[in-house]
């Protein structure tokens, strides 16, 4: 039971990813808010628990989130970690970087980077009055990689990462601490509903890695929760790549 006690937020947690890490938080002692456009009280119903609530948000708007915030200090008194999940992937196509519109920067940037940013605003003023608290936010290896035919994807995770630096360079005298976990390509709900990316990079991402099988959701679980802990007290400002050993970060 590492985080018996915490309250944490995922964000985009009513499918894939984001609602593996909400289970697994939940199943360490936490209690839990999913946060998500649709879907979050549906999702947090079938984690089958009286410490797991749904909060409808799109964490691109600085008035939802900071809802979100008051509601998870209504329901649970704190927040004690943030998990910054919530992103635009699974529904993307490789195109040619020459291809990609004005509108389909902002429309990932707005969630993956924006989204990010607005969620934290949101929370740190509850962890600065609790003194102290735990940011993570979900990046991905594909900036350390240099994936193409994404670039608006790869440059908003490489955002994540620099946020990630600064922040808790900024936040650090609170007691806050903002870590990263970046996953390889991941087998979650919605990569699974998109059959371009799911013929195009499953195989060789699984031959890519020292480990060589398809990464699941629960493959990223136990990272998240770590840095959750008491055991990652003194730890912040770091991303930890999560890929099966594709990437040696």
């Amino acid at each position: 039971m590492q985080c018996e006690g915490r309250v944490a937020v995922v964000t985009g947690g009513a499918m894939g990813i984001g609602h593996a890490l909400a289970k697994g938080l939940l199943g360490e002692g936490a209690a839990v808010v999913i946060a998500d456009r649709e879907g979050a009280v549906e999702a947090a119903a079938a984690l089958g628990s009286n410490r797991a609530i749904g909060i409808a948000c799109d964490v691109s708007s600085r008035h939802e989130t900071e809802a979100m915030a008051e509601a998870a200090v209504d329901a649970f008194g704190r927040i004690d970690v943030l998990v910054n999940n919530a992103g635009i992937y699974s529904s993307l196509q490789l195109t040619a970087f020459e291809d990609l519109t004005a509108e389909d920067w902002r429309r990932v940037l707005d969630v993956n980077v924006i989204g990010q940013a607005m969620a934290t605003r949101a929370v740190v003023p509850v962890m600065r009055r609790q003194g102290g608290g735990s940011v993570i936010n979900i990046s991905s290896g594909t900036p350390f990689k240099g994936i193409p035919f994404m670039l608006h994807y790869v440059a908003s995770k490489g955002a994540v990462n620099a946020m990630t630096k600064a922040l808790a360079k900024e936040l650090g005298a609170a007691g806050i601490r903002v870590n990263a976990v970046a996953p390889g390509f991941t087998l979650s709900d919605g990569v699974r509903a998109n059959t371009h990316q799911l013929e195009t990079l499953q195989e060789i991402s699984r031959q890519a890695r020292v480990l060589q099988r398809d990464q699941l959701p629960d493959d990223i679980v136990g990272a998240v929760v770590f840095f959750a802990s008491a055991g990652a007290a003194f730890i912040t400002g770091q991303t930890l790549v999560v890929d099966g050993g594709a990437y040696f970060h």
